[in-house]
């Protein structure tokens, strides 16, 4: 639960947040780095340079204290302070300075600490030039200004230790990135095998990596070349249903014609209902899996389908679509049988029906929609679901359905890693299909 929230703003990529992974721990070993050893240890360095360098003031400014006058406490001072290269000046006041270091400047605080600490009488410490230190003391004979070399008082910030730090934490993370990235391919190709076989497309693909990866690989080429058994044997299985129940039902219609058109018309119904029963499972169980994939324009099998309508006399209109002209692959003859379905099933429970088509980047939408009375909204469910028939939400006087209509559509866009929507009509008021595939 607490990490619940920082879920919202992680990468959704498996190779982002490989590289999330890798950098996190580098960071956190250089900040570690920087603050422990660097902070400290430089500081430690400082105050020991800095006391080095208190000893050489309050030498200075006992010299000064110690002299009878103005005059021969410059000479003194100077005359020690040059073989301990320090420039002393000797002006009338203390200037008014708090702080002018840069922020940069790491040790500059403990250096300014440390030499008041050291020599109580320093009024004042100028850090403005990076290179050299200025201190004011107050003396017996007036102010006393004391120029100090800067690398006297503090070890140099770690510009090359931070440097090489950096270059050494990139390189490492982009070799580590480069073999983690071999490890990573062998999921995102078996993600890739197994999204196209949800989509109804087998793509090759073989074991590879780790051997937690390459495990994962096999069971899934398992798990795949046993639902092609399957698929292979069912219909193997409805082949030999189909050939063997169409033998008894010609032979019926035979015996049917021989008998007065009045005696054999109620039997005649019942035998065209069979067949249209058979055919209906046999579409259902059939799903159109083993077709060949090709690729074709979405708008043209719904040009063809539309004109096929018009061509009988049924009301059926194309309406204006949008997306650009391409071919992706599909199996045409699932899709068209699919799109039969749907305005078969408008034409059955309304007198019009339109349908379009919309192309985006990532899907393909047919719209198939009818002046019926619908489907109400809390049955939407249940009108997907094979032999589950509606009759008291659709026309009575149109004829009972088999209840596979609509199971069959749905089964031919999960084949092609779509799915099949239903909602209210907006322009005719009737049941909206949309049957949507994935590209």
């Amino acid at each position: 639960m607490f990490f619940q929230w920082l879920k919202r703003y992680m990468p959704r990529g498996l190779y982002t947040r490989a590289l999330i992974i890798l950098i996190l721990p580098v960071l956190s070993l250089q900040l570690l780095v920087s603050i422990v050893f660097i902070q400290r240890h430089f500081e430690g360095v400082t105050r020991q340079m800095t006391a080095a360098v208190a000893i050489d003031l309050r030498y200075l400014r006992d010299l000064a204290d110690a002299a009878p006058n103005r005059e021969a406490a410059i000479t003194s001072v100077n005359a020690v302070a040059l073989p301990l290269e320090l420039a002393v000046s000797w002006p009338y006041d203390i200037p008014d300075i708090v702080s002018d270091r840069q922020w940069f400047d790491f040790t500059g605080r403990t250096v300014a600490i440390r030499l008041r600490e050291a020599v109580p009488q320093i009024g004042a410490v100028s850090m403005a030039d990076r290179r050299r230190v200025t201190v004011w003391i107050a003396t017996e004979q007036g102010p006393m200004s004391v120029d100090i070399s800067r690398t006297r008082l503090s070890a140099s910030n770690p510009h090359q230790l931070l440097v090489i730090m950096v270059v050494l934490g990139a390189v490492l993370t982009a070799i580590s990135y480069i073999f983690l990235r071999n490890q990573l391919r062998p999921i995102t190709r078996m993600a890739r095998a197994a999204a196209d076989y949800g989509k109804g497309r087998i793509t090759p693909y073989h074991p590879g990596g780790a051997a937690e990866v390459r495990a994962a690989g096999m069971a899934f080429l398992d798990m795949r070349n046993r639902l092609e058994r399957q698929i292979q044997q069912r219909t193997m299985m409805l082949s030999g249903v189909s050939h063997d129940l169409r033998t008894p039902l010609t032979r019926l219609r035979l015996g049917l014609s021989l008998l007065d058109d009045e005696e054999a018309e109620p039997l005649t119904r019942d035998v065209d209902e069979m067949q249209r029963l058979l055919d209906s499972f046999l579409d259902f169980a059939r799903s159109d899996a083993g077709d060949a994939m090709e690729r074709v324009d979405p708008a043209g099998i719904v040009r063809d389908l539309v004109a096929d309508f018009t061509r009988i006399g049924l009301a059926v209109t194309l309406q204006p679509g949008s997306g650009p002209q391409v071919t992706i692959p599909m199996r045409p003859a699932a899709i068209r049988r699919a799109l039969d379905n749907l305005v078969g099933n408008a034409l059955r429970y309304g007198n019009k029906a339109h349908i379009a088509v919309h192309v985006t980047d990532r899907a393909i939408r047919y719209v198939v929609e009818d002046d019926g009375p619908g489907i109400p909204a809390d049955q939407h469910d249940d009108a997907i679901r094979p032999f589950t028939r509606l009759d008291a939400a659709r026309n009575q006087d149109k004829g009972a359905g088999v209840g596979l209509g609509l199971a069959i559509v749905a089964d031919i866009a999960r084949s092609h890693g779509g799915v099949l929507r239903l909602s209210a009509s907006d322009t005719l008021g009737g049941l909206k299909a949309e049957l949507v595939l994935a590209r």
